[in-house]
């Protein structure tokens, strides 16, 4: 028989060691519950600082186009830079024969986008009419741009502003294939968003030059049987674009290096003396500025001129020295009383002369030139319709502060940004 001691003492060793079997296993559960406790926040700390990478990785994301807008995006990036190369592929080796370069000119046809017609193109003059009919335009202006829409830069965007600020109801057409393009809507959203009439639109030169002095002459180029010469073709087309979009729609041709200061609603017909002799008799003209009624005479015979005596070798031969030769003739001519145009002193669109444009360009801190710069603003304020900024001498010079070009781009500019960096 076991007495009360005897069972004490034999039991107390089994509740003890049960009791110790059980403590172990609960200190063991609460030391595995803190490991995986602990190691549930390390493991929600990195994954914290993982999607934190992830999200700043993800700022800036690639695009994600869908095959058909992958293809556009990729064609429109291939298309702007082929542009860049076309414009070089305009201009002819140096220093070829006539024969070599028409024989070049040949090869290199299929490469000048300008000549092509497509189905863009095609679509030129109900483009060109449905823009001119729906804006009620109070006077219509026509520009070129054959270069590149990279090109396009601030000076020439001063050239719209101001030519919006002085005529806000005027619509402005650019006969352009770079600018007629997603880049050229982006270039020109700024006025259009404040809701001037502005569009580029690619011109179909068959169409302009159809029925026309230049018709055949044209033919006779894309044929390749045409010397362009050395002077790049982009300028002459444009000397010749100019006659035919003003022949068939009327209206003002503008050059994209000009500061507009004035209304033109009152001019008709008129073209601009660049230069005058000591009597006033001018001595000669300049086609930066064309101004004139459709189907005009005068046009007419302008065109006449670039077809019969086109040389692609000598500046000046197809633009500024053909108007002045044509009207020269007329001026002699039992004819003159029959053509009604005006031609305008330089005080008009040409100020300055192209030798002394850096003067307008330029800051001196005299009270000498501060007084001249004054009374120059006071004349120009008066006569001037535009300033032609002769953008061949003038492109590398710095708009400097207080400057004469600096004071009318910013008393007639309308966004006016960047004035100085120009």
């Amino acid at each position: 028989m076991v007495n009360m001691f005897d069972y004490y003492r034999i039991s107390v060793p089994k509740k003890i060691h049960l009791f110790s079997v059980l403590s172990f296993a609960l200190i063991l559960s609460i030391i595995i519950f803190i490991s995986n406790l602990s190691s549930s926040h390390s493991v929600a700390f990195v994954s914290k600082t993982s999607s934190h990478h992830s999200l700043k990785s993800t700022c800036v994301p690639k695009p994600n186009f869908s095959k058909k807008e992958k293809i556009n995006h990729e064609e429109y990036i291939i298309k702007e830079e082929q542009e860049v190369e076309d414009h070089v592929n305009l201009v002819p080796p140096f220093n070829l024969a006539e024969e070599q370069r028409i024989s070049w000119f040949k090869k290199k046809l299929p490469e000048f986008s300008i000549l092509k017609s497509t189905r863009l193109s095609r679509q030129f003059n109900s483009r060109v009419n449905k823009f001119l009919i729906s804006k009620s335009c109070k006077v219509k202006f026509f520009m070129t741009w054959i270069s590149p829409a990279s090109s396009f830069g601030r000076r020439e965007f001063f050239a719209l502003e101001t030519l919006f600020k002085s005529q806000p109801k005027g619509c402005l057409v650019i006969l352009s294939r770079t600018l007629d393009t997603p880049r050229g809507v982006r270039i020109l959203r700024p006025l259009t968003q404040l809701g001037y009439k502005v569009v580029a639109v690619t011109p179909e030169l068959s169409f302009l030059f159809n029925n026309t002095p230049v018709e055949t002459w044209f033919d006779d180029l894309k044929n390749g049987k045409k010397d362009p010469g050395e002077i790049p073709l982009a300028q002459n087309l444009s000397n010749l674009i100019r006659l035919a979009v003003l022949y068939k729609y009327s209206g003002v041709y503008l050059d994209t290096d000009f500061i507009i200061l004035k209304d033109f609603s009152r001019l008709r017909n008129s073209i601009g003396a660049q230069s005058v002799s000591p009597n006033g008799n001018w001595t000669r003209l300049n086609n930066a500025v064309l101004i004139f009624d459709k189907n005009h005479p005068l046009l007419y015979k302008f065109m006449e001129e670039f077809s019969s005596s086109f040389d692609g070798n000598k500046w000046g031969q197809n633009g500024p020295y053909l108007v002045s030769r044509v009207v020269k003739k007329l001026m002699n001519s039992t004819e003159k009383n029959q053509f009604n145009f005006t031609v305008l002193p330089p005080m008009s669109f040409y100020p300055v002369d192209w030798i002394r444009i850096s003067g307008f360009f330029m800051k001196v801190n005299t009270r000498t030139y501060s007084r001249w710069v004054e009374a120059k603003l006071l004349q120009l304020s008066g006569e001037t319709y535009g300033v032609h900024l002769w953008n061949r001498q003038s492109s590398n010079m710095k708009i400097e502060q207080g400057s004469i070009i600096g004071r009318l781009i910013s008393d007639n500019c309308l966004l006016c940004k960047d004035i100085y960096s120009s």
